[in-house]
């Protein structure tokens, strides 16, 4: 049975293999990318069976996509491909060593074609999670009435409702974002965010304190990411603070998402909040100590690894 069910937009992704313009004989790294999908892809590495919904187009990257995600055993039979309009691509351009720049090429292409009727009403209703994020409902009026409607079969079937911010400054304005995500906050049981993107929907003060303005909304849980701070979590039950868990950086690419993953692998654990924060912290660790956005995602066994065991075999 599928435990956590999420729904987004997946491109396929041009990355540069080394720092500098784009020029042409440039070596580039294709692959593909997606909020939703890495978390759906790092849930499923911890062993909880998850599900995307989306749509890609008709082609070889829409392709990738699909069999990729079963090759990290996502459920991905409620997709669709979308014959009409092609996959979105990601070109990611490392301009220096510690600055990447990324280009878009998604408005009208099949990610952004999401309607409520791709969503699965018995699906969202036998899950324990349904996880969206601030970027699907920027998309346009169809991705944002799927959200609505996933949010709204979740809650009526009594299914958690998990939503990352997530905002996204080149797909909408801070006044739209900040209307649609208070709705959402308000009807989700947990929500992460980042100080910045927090702002946007309570005063700005204090994580801790951003956290509980949060919790006010509605949630039960609000987490703030805080980058290389680490993160607090505040819940009506208590807060946890938890550093970040060092690595060596390899590409700052991925880490909130593989943040949420674990957090949520936790919550279906079942274990107390420090538990959760634990393991989101060290998903994120090993996400940026690996090239991709969800290529260095962990797996159960190797959870111990950046705290000190040998996990050899």
């Amino acid at each position: 049975m599928t435990v956590l069910v999420t729904l987004g937009e997946t491109m396929a992704v041009l990355a540069a293999d080394r720092p500098g313009p784009l020029a042409s004989g440039a070596s580039l790294r294709l692959g593909f990318a997606g909020a939703e999908a890495t978390v759906a892809i790092g849930v499923s590495r911890l062993g909880h069976p998850a599900s995307w919904t989306g749509r890609v187009g008709a082609d070889s990257a829409g392709t990738m996509i699909l069999d990729g995600l079963r090759g990290e055993a996502v459920d991905v039979t409620r997709a669709r491909v979308d014959d009409a309009a092609p996959t979105g691509l990601m070109l990611r351009e490392r301009r220096t060593p510690d600055h990447t720049r990324v280009t878009y090429y998604r408005r009208g292409l099949a990610g952004a074609s999401l309607v409520p009727e791709d969503i699965d009403p018995e699906l969202v209703a036998g899950a324990r999670v349904l996880h969206v994020t601030g970027i699907t409902p920027a998309l346009g009026d169809g991705p944002r009435a799927a959200v609505r409607h996933a949010v709204d079969l979740a809650r009526a079937a009594g299914v958690t409702v998990s939503l990352d911010l997530n905002y996204r400054a080149r797909l909408w304005t801070r006044e739209e974002a900040a209307a649609e995500l208070t709705h959402l906050a308000a009807r989700a049981d947990v929500v992460f965010a980042g100080p910045e993107e927090a702002a946007l929907i309570v005063p700005e003060a204090g994580p801790a304190t951003m956290a509980r303005a949060l919790l006010g909304l509605g949630p039960r849980e609000a987490v703030l990411k805080l980058g290389a701070r680490g993160a607090v979590a505040v819940t009506h039950g208590g807060e946890a603070v938890q550093d970040v868990v060092p690595v060596t950086l390899v590409e700052p690419i991925g880490a909130g998402d593989a943040f949420v993953a674990g957090y949520l692998a936790g919550l279906l654990d079942g274990t107390p909040l420090p538990d959760r924060l634990l393991l989101a912290a060290t998903c994120g660790a090993f996400a940026v100590a690996a090239s991709g956005d969800w290529e260095g995602l962990p797996r159960r066994a190797e959870l111990d690894l950046l705290h000190g065991a040998d996990v050899t075999r």
